[in-house]
């Protein structure tokens, strides 16, 4: 038995873990509040940045919180870690999924959000290229025109 317990926990890596709950604030386009939680970073994207200490808004960064707070508040979410499951300043990074959609990729696709590969946390490091070379093609969210057009930019990913 005791041979068993030591082997379990040695050699390779633990399995993402994996947390649920609702989502009580959106703070930015990349992080957000899980009640029972606390503060998630979003693993593999980065958006414009809307509160920072020493810049200023960043063009889209209102927009891009809008659009993550369109997908996520009041909503219950999946959480899945990668390799680290903390930052520096104490937040959970995940995956985050409402249903079956990863509210990362979504983002990517939408123009929102930059593929944005942090290692060791890189798991789905292509598809995020992947989406963000389309969303660039087609002109959404931030690689759309400064002023004018459409709202977002460019064309909506469809639902």
């Amino acid at each position: 038995m005791i041979a068993t317990l030591v082997t379990v926990g040695c050699g390779t890596p633990d399995a993402p873990a994996t947390r649920s709950g609702r989502v009580v604030r959106v703070i930015d386009g990349d992080t957000i509040v899980v009640q029972g939680v606390g503060t998630v970073r979003y693993i593999g994207i980065d958006t414009p940045e809307l509160h920072h200490p020493r810049r200023p808004v960043e063009r889209f960064a209102a927009r891009a919180a809008a659009m993550n707070r369109g997908l996520v508040a009041g909503r219950t979410v999946r959480l899945e870690t990668d390799v680290e499951e903390r930052d520096v300043h104490g937040r959970l990074l995940a995956y985050v999924y409402v249903g079956d959609v990863m509210v990362n990729l979504r983002l990517v696709a939408q123009g929102a959000a930059e593929a944005f590969p942090f290692p060791p946390n890189t798991l789905h490091r292509d598809e995020f290229s992947r989406l963000q070379g389309e969303a660039m093609r087609m002109g959404r969210g931030q690689w759309g025109p400064a002023e004018g057009g459409p709202p977002w930019g460019g064309p909506q990913v469809s639902e």
